[in-house]
Parts: structure tokens; sequence; C-alpha cells
């Protein structure tokens, strides 16, 4: 059943179009304004209620065989209660919700409060910080209003737009503006990264996750941040677009606990007035091709550095994070049309959308307690570790992947690459190991950090 509401939900995406828009045909409907239009979309906007729980600090003399008992209950803390407020879209009939994930990622706890008051409790099927969206299911209820994904690439600026949502937690609100503009990806806005719809409705705290709406009813975007200086709208809201929710309802629909990013493997510059010039190109359009990995899709399909990138499936790209989000849309598994040029020839390349190959495998593995930091994990640096700690394409050698107690005391990280040790180059983990493991007072850890070269020096 749920693959079969996923699927009605993703043909009606493509069913609507800007020349389908209604206009009032009457007086009477003009001085209506929205309120039709209302009545039918709000049931399907939903509250959410999301209770976190945070862990309280841990004393210092935790699990030491004598100062723990001497100082019982000195330096530690209870548990920490967070509440956190949002809005939620209903897209299937069945009780699948789509929020953003900075109101329920981290939850214990989800009550949903639909539009004629009733309560439900609630799961994550899917979450992506990164994308700031999540999946939720509602429990125990069927046949519920919900609204149609609308293709988002045919959003135009200027559109009529409404927003709606429970800002402030005062109740479910409605707020009108027009759509001020498309391919919004300079910045990371919220948890989100990526591209976004803007919007001048009204958007403000606790309308995040909430619809935005055309004139015909349909879900173009979920309202998720907005820039401001005081807290409150300044009429430069964002919203995440339709399409990509409808990549995060099937991935759900598959049964995915997480959300599975088509790997590009190279990195690229968005192409600049002066750069357009020095490559011989009428406009300044599309991105440049910096870097490559051996095992890239685009190397295999013949892309090499210097290559400008202007289109994905025949769609504008003008920086890495579009590029990004058009692949993320395609979907893994599928092929993708690219536009490149090269030396001033133009020409249409089909690539695979694969995930990062976890080749050569990354073998994690745990240091015992006959090393210095016993707990910490390391792995071979491969593609799925380069694209999981978002490492440079060129880096090899070994990653910590997880530092251990005692490694995150002496100021390790997930996703440091370890370069060397007292002096030693450590280029497997098995050399992690050796290094780790020979006598000595004082150990040295020169690491690889946000492209920084760190060394933690610390004592036995």
């Amino acid at each position: 059943m749920f693959r079969v509401l996923m699927s009605l939900i993703l043909l009606g995406a493509a069913s609507a179009s800007p020349a389908e828009t209604r206009v009032p045909q009457s007086q009477t409907e003009i001085a209506m304004g929205f309120a039709p239009l209302v009545k039918e979309a709000a049931p399907a906007v939903v509250n959410i209620y999301a209770r976190i729980v945070r862990p309280g600090r841990v004393s210092p003399f935790q699990g030491d065989p004598f100062f723990e008992e001497f100082f019982r209950g000195f330096g530690t803390s209870r548990p920490r209660v967070q509440n956190s407020l949002g809005s939620g879209v209903i897209l299937s009939p069945d009780g699948i919700v789509v929020s953003n994930y900075h109101v329920v990622g981290q939850a214990t706890d989800i009550r949903v409060v639909l539009n004629d008051r009733r309560e439900f409790s609630a799961r994550v099927l899917l979450g992506d910080q990164e994308s700031d969206l999540a999946i939720l299911q509602l429990e125990g209820i069927e046949d519920l209003p919900y609204l149609r994904l609308r293709d988002s690439d045919r959003v135009e600026v200027g559109e009529l737009v409404l927003a709606i949502g429970n800002p402030f937690g005062v109740g479910q609100t409605v707020s009108s503006g027009i759509v001020s503009g498309l391919a919004r990806s300079g910045a990371a806005m919220g948890n989100a990264r990526g591209y976004f719809l803007q919007t001048d409705a009204p958007i403000n705290p606790g309308n995040s996750g909430g619809a935005l709406i055309d004139v015909n009813g349909d879900l173009i975007g979920i309202n998720t941040s907005i820039l401001s200086r005081s807290g409150g709208s300044n009429g430069i809201g964002f919203a995440i677009p339709a399409n990509l929710v409808a990549q995060f309802v099937e991935q759900a629909a598959a049964g995915a606990e997480t959300f599975q990013r088509p790997w590009a493997g190279m990195a690229g510059q968005p192409v600049d007035a002066d750069l357009a010039a020095s490559l011989g190109l009428d406009v300044p359009q599309g991105i440049v091709i910096s870097d490559l990995h051996a095992a890239s899709p685009f190397a295999a399909a013949g892309i090499r550095v210097g290559d400008v990138i202007s289109h994905v499936d025949g769609q504008e790209v003008n920086s890495p994070s579009e590029m990004v989000f058009r692949m993320a849309v395609a979907g893994l598994g599928r092929t993708a049309q690219i536009t490149r040029t090269r030396r001033g020839a133009v020409a249409e390349v089909d690539v695979a959308l694969i995930a990062a190959p976890d080749e050569p495998p990354s073998v994690p593995q745990e240091l015992s307690n006959r090393t210095v930091l016993p707990g910490l994990t390391v792995a071979v640096v491969n593609p799925a570790v380069i694209a999981a700690y978002n490492l440079p394409l060129s880096i090899e050698g070994v990653v910590v992947t997880d530092p251990g107690e005692v490694g995150a005391r002496v100021g390790a990280r997930s996703g440091d690459v370890i370069l060397g040790i007292n002096g030693t180059v450590t280029a497997t983990p098995r050399a992690v190991v050796r290094a780790l493991t020979q006598p000595g007072r004082r150990v040295q850890m020169d690491i690889l950090r946000g492209g920084q070269r760190v060394a933690l020096r610390f004592r036995i």
C-alpha cells in the first residue's frame, strides 16, 4: 500500500505546471481571496512537538577506582530535556509526513497535532541533517488529507505562494507572497546546505517544516529558514524544493533509513567573468572541474580536469551545491545527462549515478587496551570514507572514525587523517597500531583536519 501511495505522490509531482495556474473567474472569487485554497490545503499541514533528551555532563572521575567513590556526584548533571516546535506536511493518506531534520531529527518523542486537533505519535523513517529533511510515519491513522508534490523545476519567479505553518507556536497561520528567487545556493541555511527556493511570504520560527504551496494548492517546497538579524521575518525566506522531497519519499518507500546521494568524486568552482574570459566562454556559466578522483563516475564518462559543466539533465548548474542537488534529485542507480564544454566544444555525456565505492575496503580497526589510545577506531581512506567525512579527493592513508574516550581526551576527532606518529609515517591501520604500542612517555600525532596540519602532543 505504501509503495502505491508513493507512486501516486510522485506522479502528482509531474502533473502541474505554471500554464495550469487558475485565475479567479468572478467578483465573488476575487473577494474571497485565498480562502477556498486555504480551506483545502490547511488540513494537510500539521504542528509537530518534539522532545529531545540531552545527556548530562559526565564526572571527570568516572571509572577511577579511588576518586569515583570519593567524588561521587561531583561534576555530574542530570539529562536535559529540550523541546522543539515546528510544522510538517502530510504527503499520503496513510500518514507519511515531511518536516525539517532540525525539528525532529534527534527527537526521542514526537507528537503530531492535526488541523482538527487530533494528536498522534510519529516515528522518523528517514532523516538527513545536510538536507534538513525528515520523513515521518504517523501511527494508527489512515485516510488523511494530503498535498500533492509539484515539479519544483517548473516554478517561476513571481508566482503567488502561500506559507502555512505554526509560527512562534501561536497556532496554524497562513501568509502570502511570491517566489522571489530560484537556485539560492550561496550559503548554508540553518542545517541545510544546497539549493533553495526564495520567497517573501512571511516565515518565522515554528514555520520550519511547513508548506509552501502554489495557487493550485500543490506543494512546491518545505519552509526551512530565514535570513534575519532580529529573528523575525524580513521577507527573505527559504524553502527546500519539492523535487528533493520526492526523492526522500522514494528512498523511504524503499526502506532506506539514511539518505543516499550519488557520488560525484570531483571538485570544481563557479565560472565567473574572469574565468569565462580565460576559458573562451561567451558567458560566465557553469562550474570548471579542478580535481577528479580516479574512481569518479565522471572520470569514467570521459570528463577531465578543466572541463566546464553547465547543465545536468537540462537544468543549469552554476555552483557545486547546485550540481549535488541535481544529482540527488535524479537519484542513485540512474543516469544523468551532463553538458560539458572543452576548448569551446560542447558535448552531452551520460554519467552513471553511483554511491561512493568502498574500494579498497575501509576495514575499520579498533585499538586494544595494549595501545596508548584504547578505543580509537581507524579505517583506510577510500571514496566512501572521503564522501562520509568530506575529505580532499587526493587524500590517502588512515582516518579516525571514532576517537574513543581516551582519544577524545587528547584532542582527536572523527574525520582526522593520521599523517604520522612520533615522526613515523602511518599509511595503514596496522602502522597506526604499531606506532601506538611503542614504549615511551611522549606521543606526537600529526593529523590533517579541515585542510590544516595539526600536531597533537600528549603524555602517557
